[in-house]
C-alpha cells in the first residue's frame, strides 16, 4: 500500500499515469460512468413554490429517500404530504444499469433542485436514469415530449444508407415488440448485422408505470422521430418523459442479466479483480486528480472568457454559426453598437441574481429583473455556467440582434462577461410574456380582440423584417408565445434569437443536423428531415395566432377533453362549418364572425403540411390588413408535429400533466 501511494503522489512519473490508467479502468468496471451535466432538463416553470414552504418540505423528504428505494428494482414511484402540497415523483435508471444505479438517481435528484430551482415540476434525464416530479399526479400517463440531446458519438460512416435506415427500423421494431412484451422491465437491448462485422447496437425503455399499450404506442413516436432525425448520422437518442431510444455503431450497453454472454462473464471477473484494488486507491487518487481537473476547467473558464469577449467584439457575422458564411459587408460588434456592462452593475442591479428577481427560466439560463445606476429596468438572462452547448447561443444572439432594430423585436442593451459569467442584457417588458396572458383563465380575460389582433400583427411584421426588410435574412426556427414578449402597451416583439439561422440573398432553404426548436410549433419538414426555411416560421406564426385566437395551447392539447392534436381539431371543426366552435368565446363581444373565420382561415394556410402551399408573411400582412386579397383553400396540417399523446389504459382520478415546452429549451440539450 505504502509503494501505490508513493506512486500516487509522484503524478509526473510514468508509474502516476500508469496507475491512474489502472483506476480509471476499475472505476469503468466497478460503476457506472460520473456525468458532470446531465443529458436534457425539462423546467416548464408553470408553477413554482416558496422557499420554506410545505411543498419544499415534501420534495426534499421525496429527494432524500430516492436513491434507496429506486436502487433494489431500477424504479420506484410515490408520493409525499398531502393535497395542495403534495409531491408525486419517479425515479428509474436504465434497465441495463445494477451497480451504479442508486449514485446516478442521487447526482440526478440533486442536480434537478439546481437546474429547476423552485420548480414545482420537473424532469431531468441522465444517460443511464431519470427524475421526474410534479404537483400533479402523472403515474400512469403516457406523454411523449421527444427530445433530442446533442450527443457526441461515433464518426463510423455507412456505405448503404438506405440499408442502415431499414436495418435500424427492423431492430428498432423488434426491441419495441420486446420490451412491450416484457412488462415488468418495459426495456430491451439488442444489435442486427448491417454488412460484414459492422453492426447497429440500440436499446428502448418506458417508464415502468406504463402500461404495455402505452409503451407501445410512446415507442413508436420515439421511433419516428429518432429514425426522422438521426438515420444519417449512423447514432443518435430522442428522450421523453414515457419512453425513450438510442442507437450506435458500437456496444454501448451492458450484456442481458441472464448472464450467459461471454463479455458479460468477462466483466463479472474483471469486477472481482479489480474492486479490492480500486476501492483502496479510489479515495486518494480520485481526490487528486478531481482537484488537477478543478484547477484546469477554472483556467479554462478564465481563458475561454477572454476569447468569447475577443469573438463577440472584433468578429464579423462570417464567423456565426450559419448555413453558409453569408456577410452584407463587412460589419462589426463594437462597443459602441452593443455595450460591455460589468458584472458588478448587473449583480448590483439584480440584488445578486435574487429569486425574488427571477422572471423566468429557458433553454439555456435564468432570467432576472434589474435596475441600472441610472433607474433603467433591465432583464437580464443568465447563461448557465456549465451550459457549453448554450454558448453558440449566446454569440449567435450577441452578434445577431445587435444589427436588427425593430420597434416588434426586443431591443438587446448590452451584454456581461466576466469571469465565468456570461449575460446578455435587455429591455424590460413589463407585460412579461404572450403566453403568461393566454394560457392563464383570468389574465386571458384581459386580452380583448383588438389587443389579440394588434399582437398577431406586430408578430407578423416583426417575422417579415427579419424574412425580407433587415440587411441580413433571417429565421427565427423558435416562434412561440413564451418568446412574445409584450410592453406596457401590449405590443409583441419577438425575442429570444439563439436558435436563429443566417440566409444568403438568393438561399431559400437549408437543412440541420440539429434540430432545436419547440414541439408543436415546429414545421413537420423541420422537425423530421432538419430542412428549413422562412416558410419554418410561418408554419410556426400560424400555430401561435391559431393559438391567439383559440386561448388553447397547441402543446398538451390531446390532455383536453378534444382528445386529438390541436391543428387536426382546428381543421376538422373548419370542414364540419364549425370553425367559431374553436374561438375563445370572450372574443365574440369585442370582434365580428367575419374577422375571426378569416383569421382563422389565414392560420390554417401558415400550418400547412406541404412548406410551398405556405404564404410569405408579406402576404400575411396584406391578408390580415385588407379583405381584397381573395384567401386560397387551405389544405390539410400537419397533425402529427409535436405530438404528446394519450393517457395510459389505466383510469386515474387526477389532475392531468401538461409540458411546458420550453427550450430549457433544452434545454436545452446538454
Amino acid at each position: 500500500m505504502s509503494l501505490l501511494l508513493r506512486m500516487i503522489t509522484q503524478q509526473d512519473s510514468t508509474s502516476y499515469k500508469f496507475l491512474f490508467l489502472f483506476l480509471l479502468l476499475c472505476l469503468l468496471v466497478v460503476c457506472d460512468p460520473c456525468r458532470g451535466d446531465p443529458l436534457f432538463t425539462i423546467c416548464p416553470g408553470v408553477s413554482n413554490y416558496t422557499s420554506n414552504s410545505k411543498f419544499e418540505s415534501n420534495l426534499k423528504q421525496f429527494i432524500q429517500s430516492l436513491p434507496s428505494k429506486t436502487s433494489p428494482a431500477g424504479f420506484y414511484k410515490t408520493s409525499v404530504g398531502t393535497s395542495p402540497d403534495q409531491v408525486y415523483g419517479l425515479g428509474q435508471c436504465r434497465g441495463d444499469v445494477t451497480i451504479g444505479c442508486a449514485s446516478c438517481i442521487q447526482n440526478a435528484s440533486q442536480g434537478v433542485l439546481k437546474l429547476c430551482p423552485y420548480g414545482k415540476e420537473a424532469i431531468i434525464f441522465d444517460e443511464l436514469c431519470e427524475v421526474r416530479y410534479s404537483y400533479q399526479n402523472f403515474f400512469s400517463q403516457m406523454v411523449y415530449n421527444g427530445k433530442y440531446p446533442t450527443w457526441n458519438s461515433t464518426n463510423q460512416s455507412v456505405s448503404d444508407q438506405g440499408a442502415f435506415t431499414e436495418a435500424l427500423k427492423s431492430l428498432l421494431g423488434k426491441l419495441s415488440n420486446k420490451a412491450v412484451g416484457d412488462a415488468n422491465s418495459l426495456f430491451a437491448s439488442g444489435e442486427i448485422g448491417i454488412g460484414g462485422e459492422n453492426k447497429i447496437y440500440s436499446l428502448v425503455q418506458c417508464t415502468k408505470d406504463l402500461s404495455p399499450s402505452s409503451c407501445g404506442e410512446c415507442l413508436r413516436y420515439a421511433q419516428g422521430d429518432l429514425v426522422g432525425c438521426c438515420s444519417q448520422r449512423v447514432a443518435g437518442i430522442v428522450i421523453s418523459a414515457s419512453c425513450g431510444m438510442r442507437f450506435e455503431l458500437y456496444p454501448f450497453f451492458k450484456e442481458s442479466r441472464d448472464g450467459s454472454n461471454k463479455k458479460g462473464k468477462t466483466s463479472k471477473i474483471l469486477i472481482a479483480a479489480c474492486v479490492s484494488v480500486a476501492l483502496a486507491l479510489l479515495l486518494t487518487g480520485f481526490c487528486l486528480y478531481c482537484r488537477s481537473q478543478r484547477k484546469k476547467e477554472h483556467k479554462d473558464h478564465e481563458r475561454s472568457g477572454r476569447a468569447l469577449l475577443h469573438e463577440l467584439v472584433i468578429t464579423p457575422h462570417a464567423n456565426i454559426h450559419s448555413p453558409r458564411n453569408i456577410v452584407e459587408g463587412s460589419d462589426e460588434v463594437n462597443n459602441q453598437e452593443l455595450p460591455l456592462i460589468d458584472l458588478a452593475i448587473i449583480r448590483l442591479a439584480t440584488e445578486n441574481f435574487s429569486n425574488s428577481h427571477k422572471l423566468g427560466q429557458g433553454g439555456f439560463g435564468t432570467v432576472y429583473k434589474g435596475v441600472l445606476p441610472d433607474g433603467k429596468e433591465i432583464a437580464a438572462k443568465r447563461l448557465s455556467k456549465r451550459s457549453w452547448q448554450g454558448l453558440e447561443e449566446f454569440k449567435n444572439e450577441v452578434i445577431l440582434i445587435a444589427q436588427l432594430q425593430h420597434r416588434n423585436l426586443v431591443r438587446l442593451i448590452g451584454c456581461g462577461i466576466e469571469e465565468d459569467e456570461k449575460l446578455l442584457i435587455y429591455e424590460f417588458m413589463p407585460n412579461r410574456s404572450l403566453d403568461w396572458f393566454l394560457f392563464d383563465e383570468t389574465r386571458c380575460r384581459m386580452l380583448t380582440w383588438g389587443i389579440r389582433f394588434n399582437i398577431i400583427l406586430g408578430i407578423a411584421r416583426g417575422l417579415l423584417y427579419l424574412h425580407e426588410d433587415s440587411r441580413l435574412k433571417i429565421i427565427h426556427r423558435d416562434l412561440k408565445p413564451n418568446n412574445v414578449l409584450l410592453d406596457d402597451e401590449m405590443n409583441a416583439k419577438i425575442s429570444d434569437f439563439g436558435m436563429a439561422r443566417i440566409f444568403g440573398e438568393n438561399q431559400n432553404q437549408a437543412n440541420t443536423r440539429r434540430v432545436v426548436g419547440t414541439h408543436g410549433y415546429m414545421a413537420p419538414e423541420y422537425a423530421m428531415e432538419g430542412l428549413f426555411s422562412i416558410k419554418s416560421d410561418v408554419f410556426s406564426f400560424g400555430v401561435v395566432l391559431l393559438e391567439i385566437l383559440s386561448a388553447k395551447k397547441c402543446t398538451g392539447f390531446y390532455l383536453t377533453e378534444h382528445a386529438q392534436s390541436f391543428l387536426a381539431y382546428a381543421w376538422n371543426l373548419w370542414n364540419e362549418g364549425r370553425a367559431l366552435d374553436f374561438v375563445d368565446p370572450i372574443l365574440f363581444d369585442s370582434s365580428s364572425e367575419h374577422d375571426l373565420l378569416r383569421c382563422i382561415h389565414i392560420g390554417l394556410l401558415c400550418v400547412q403540411k406541404d412548406a410551398a402551399d405556405r404564404p410569405t408573411m408579406s402576404y400575411v400582412l396584406v391578408a390580415l390588413g385588407t379583405e381584397l386579397v381573395e384567401l386560397p383553400q387551405p389544405t390539410q396540417p400537419a397533425f402529427s408535429v409535436g405530438r404528446a399523446t394519450a393517457q395510459s389504459d389505466t383510469p386515474s382520478s387526477s389532475t392531468t400533466f401538461s409540458v411546458n415546452e420550453m427550450t430549457v429549451s433544452s434545454v436545452s440539450p446538454r
